[in-house]
């Protein structure tokens, strides 16, 4: 749940915090969907998430203003990408789809195979019919399928890794 993974993310802040770090990136899609706004509050360091650098280099690439997002169901469900996006360009058209089977994937290793590029099919079969431009892997596992996403969307996709995006943010900061 929200909440739950608000509590967890404040845990880890909290474990961070006792060893002395200076900022605090919050890796995590569905947790920076839900736990941001909260330990920026909380915290008296830099706090960077990975949605918003993430929207900001997807409205840069896309040429016809329609972006995919895919994500867990929490970070779907939450709808944060679709808020930072239109937050950013009102005219831009998102289309949004959970894909939970590329977690179990990726941490069982099965990144490129049969497998994987039937899950990649399953699940981007419409997003492929929507005529969108940008794809933005919103959670840190889907970079590991890249190849196979890649393959399957076409030269015409251009894929925006969240967590490259937020590592530019906190080079910057």
């Amino acid at each position: 749940s929200a909440e739950t993974v608000a509590r967890y993310s404040m845990e880890c802040a909290d474990f961070l915090m006792q060893r002395g770090v200076k900022a605090v990136v919050v890796a995590c899609n569905t947790a920076s969907a839900y736990a941001l706004a909260d330990l920026k509050k909380s915290l008296e360091i830099p706090v960077l998430g990975v949605i918003d650098p993430g929207a900001r280099a997807a409205v840069k690439a896309s040429k016809m203003r329609s972006v995919g997002v895919i994500g867990t169901w929490g970070t779907i469900a939450s709808n944060a990408y679709g808020k930072a996006l239109k937050s950013i360009s009102g005219d831009l058209r998102v289309i949004s789809r959970a894909c939970p089977l590329f977690v179990p994937l990726v941490e069982e290793g099965w990144t490129d195979n049969e497998v994987a590029a039937a899950a990649v099919a399953r699940y981007l079969d419409g997003l492929k019919s929507e005529s969108i431009d940008v794809l933005i892997l919103g959670c840190t596992h889907y970079p590991l399928l890249r190849g196979v996403i890649a393959d399957y969307m076409g030269d015409g996709v251009n894929l925006v890794d969240s967590a490259e995006t937020a590592a530019g943010s906190l080079s910057r900061l």
